[in-house]
């Protein structure tokens, strides 16, 4: 086995592992249940918003912590962080010791960036395509297995929501040992960067590649952090596709953070409950649009036609989100929801490559981390306005995702006469560019 495949092969298993949380399709059952003494208002209003606000808040930092100690302690930090997190949803009870929980679970989330940006630093960039496309393959495996497993025991009685919190404890454990089994990286993008000698073809960038004088001023970082940050956002495709991969971002972690609130006000303390086996049909699902994203002709991904095509779904996932939220049958917003996240894996997927098609490879994490953050910030200003119960408006959980709702319809409609104007503009202007060259 080669050296990148090794890596490669750690990293899938680091992945499942991490993804394996049989507990999550349930994590709103479990906390309104007998097991805490908190309120439906109290988790919805009071616990949530933590996690979004305790993400925004460590992401930017833990990107420059990531790349300064070079990835590996970050990553330890997940699975010590994701660890935590389920010893304090397993042996604490009260409110105070559940926003504590989301605070650590905003470090989990956000030290996810250096598994990510490892692959950057630890593989040479001729494998970029295929490992991340494995790591993302074990992911999706993860979240399968486990959304399967926990529709199976609590349709069965095998277990509990305690029992599937237990099990992602050993899960989040086994993470944890095995990031200890990850290579280190001697070199990073940014603080420990260095630039390979030009006759040399490196498979995997090992100890032995260390220049003996590595370049790690500050100053260097934040030149190389600006020319990348410039090179990208003076480009206007980039700027228009990472403002649509924020907003995709803002409301995908928005809407999966609340949803289980809404299942749980439509279905009724009575009602079976069949969130495992969604969550399950959406990875599965996810996963086949996303491979088919990859297969979309050249000549549909022109610059207008994306737009249009990314317009005309937004607007579908709006309509979906409606149909979930207003219904009063649980299986009909199932299916809102599961249209909704199967449009939306096609759409981040497509709109992920068109990034990273008009951007250097050296600059992927720096990118992707910044529309992270800016889809965080957007969340976090969403969270404040309608959910947050010292926020503007507090509104329950269905008006909550009516807003969700209208805001996509929203986002396509304005796409969609913004185009609609540049086209307009496009003859004219072309036009009176040809009558100059003809003088």
């Amino acid at each position: 086995m080669e050296g990148w495949q090794r890596v490669s092969l750690i990293l899938c298993i680091f992945g499942f592992l991490k993804e394996f949380r049989p507990s999550e399709p349930f994590v709103f059952q479990f906390l309104t249940g007998p097991w805490h003494n908190v309120t439906v208002e109290q988790v919805v209003q009071d616990v949530f918003p933590i996690g979004t606000y305790s993400y925004v808040a460590q992401l930017v930092v833990v990107f420059l912590i990531t790349d300064y100690f070079r990835y590996k302690p970050l990553i330890i930090v997940a699975g010590l962080a994701g660890t935590v997190v389920w010893c304090l949803f397993v042996w604490t009870s009260s409110l105070g010791a559940l926003q504590v929980l989301e605070v650590f679970y905003g470090t989990y989330m956000a030290a996810e960036i250096a598994y990510w940006t490892y692959i950057y630093a630890k593989v040479d960039r001729k494998h970029y395509q295929k490992v991340t496309s494995h790591i993302r393959s074990a992911t999706q495996a993860g979240r399968f297995l486990a959304a399967t497993i926990s529709q199976t025991v609590i349709y069965f009685g095998i277990t509990d929501y305690l029992g599937l919190n237990y099990i992602s404890l050993g899960a989040q454990l086994a993470t944890t040992i095995w990031a200890f089994l990850l290579p280190p990286v001697p070199a990073s993008m940014y603080f420990h960067h260095r630039e390979p000698p030009p006759d040399e073809e490196i498979e995997l960038k090992t100890e032995n590649s260390v220049p003996t004088a590595p370049e790690t001023t500050c100053s260097r970082a934040t030149t190389l952090l600006w020319n990348h940050f410039k090179s990208a956002y003076t480009c206007f495709t980039v700027v228009r596709y990472s403002l649509w991969y924020s907003l995709a971002v803002c409301f995908y972690y928005q809407i999966t953070s609340y949803v289980q609130a809404l299942w749980s006000e439509i279905g009724g303390p009575d009602t079976v409950l069949w969130n495992g086996a969604v969550e399950a049909i959406l990875t599965l699902m996810g996963s086949i649009v996303a491979f088919l994203a990859g297969y979309v002709p050249q000549r549909f991904l022109k610059l207008h036609t994306t737009i249009l095509a990314l317009s005309t779904i937004a607007i579908l996932e709006g309509f979906g989100l409606l149909m979930a939220t207003k219904t009063t049958n649980l299986t009909v917003s199932y299916v809102g929801y599961t249209l909704f996240g199967i449009l939306h894996a096609f759409t981040i997927t497509l709109v992920s490559s068109e990034i990273a098609k008009h951007i250097s490879d050296d600059s992927f994490a720096l990118i992707f981390g910044i529309n992270t953050m800016v889809g965080l910030v957007s969340q976090t200003i969403l969270t404040i306005a309608v959910v947050d119960s010292d926020g503007w408006f507090a509104l329950d959980i269905r008006g909550q995702f009516t807003v969700y709702s209208f805001s996509f319809v929203a986002i396509g409609v304005l796409f969609i006469v913004f185009l609609t104007i540049e086209l307009c503009r496009g003859p004219t202007k072309a036009q009176s560019k040809s009558s100059i060259n003809r003088q």
